[in-house]
């Protein structure tokens, strides 16, 4: 019946989506947000299939979830960035329902953290890997494989304790289907729902929308220190500007301190999804 009501709300072109926007964000027009809400929930429910995998209860919970990021997106968009709406809800839309289905996982409590949703879907995977290796894996081994933390790889065992053996139970005594089945696949980890592609190019572009907000030594040193894959030294900076190597150092901080303040405000959900892309 959901489905069949919402198909009765047009897409928008883009023109028409800025708009919108544009009247919502300066006007705070409630009609014009209301319409691209409504335009945009054939995405919610799209978004929100593609999920469905993860979560075998009602459908509808993840589209409510996903309707709360949208509007959220709505809240954040800015019409000027010259970025679509529906590409930058979909970040909006994937994160709050992913975050749903992690907080509600009833069969085994993952946790919400970036690390901690990186263990549940790769630790059981990188220990059949070293055992048939013939290596033991013991937690500083798969902390160094996983990139994450010995205390978390302790810790998340001893929350998931006894948890492959409750996942090769049957779902039913006369199924032969068994819990597993309904588990991400490990290739498909949660960095991976949303998309490398996408949030590297995301990331690169807003990157070069903060570089337009620095001018002179500033953005001198930020494409030479942070941008470029071979950066000069802090010395060689500091003779082209007549300031000390130290000065340079104490700019670069500057400057990455304020980018990182900048792209948590342009970005939806930037420390969960894009943080990682800064240290490739």
């Amino acid at each position: 019946m959901y489905l069949w009501e919402i198909r009765r709300y047009r897409l928008l072109t883009k023109e028409e989506e800025i708009e919108l926007a544009i009247r919502y964000r300066e006007k705070n027009d409630q009609e014009a947000g209301q319409k691209l809400i409504l335009a945009n929930l054939r995405l919610v429910v799209k978004i929100a299939m593609d999920f469905h995998r993860y979560w075998m209860k009602n459908l509808m919970d993840l589209i409510q979830e996903g309707n709360v990021g949208l509007m959220q997106a709505i809240r954040k968009f800015d019409p000027h960035k010259g970025i679509k709406f529906s590409y930058y809800a979909s970040f909006w839309i994937k994160a709050y329902i992913l975050k749903f289905i992690m907080e509600n996982w009833k069969l085994v409590k993952i946790g919400t953290t970036q690390a901690q949703r990186k263990l549940f879907f790769n630790l059981t995977k990188e220990k059949e890997r070293l055992l048939s290796l013939g290596y033991d894996p013991e937690p500083k081994l798969l902390a160094e494989r996983l990139d994450v933390k010995k205390d978390e790889i302790i810790e998340m065992a001893q929350r998931l304790g006894g948890w492959e053996v409750s996942l090769d139970a049957p779902v039913k005594e006369d199924s032969k289907q068994d819990y597993s089945s309904f588990l991400p696949s490990p290739e498909s980890g949660a960095d991976e729902l949303i998309s490398v592609k996408e949030r590297r190019e995301l990331l690169q572009e807003k990157l070069e929308e903060y570089r337009n907000t620095l001018s002179g030594k500033h953005r001198d040193i930020f494409d030479n220190r942070i941008l470029t894959e071979e950066p000069l030294t802090l010395q060689e900076l500091g003779d082209k500007h007549s300031i000390s190597r130290e000065r340079v150092r104490q700019i670069q901080e500057k400057i990455l301190k304020k980018a990182k303040e900048w792209l948590m405000e342009n970005i939806p959900n930037f420390e969960e999804n894009f943080s990682d892309l800064l240290h490739e």
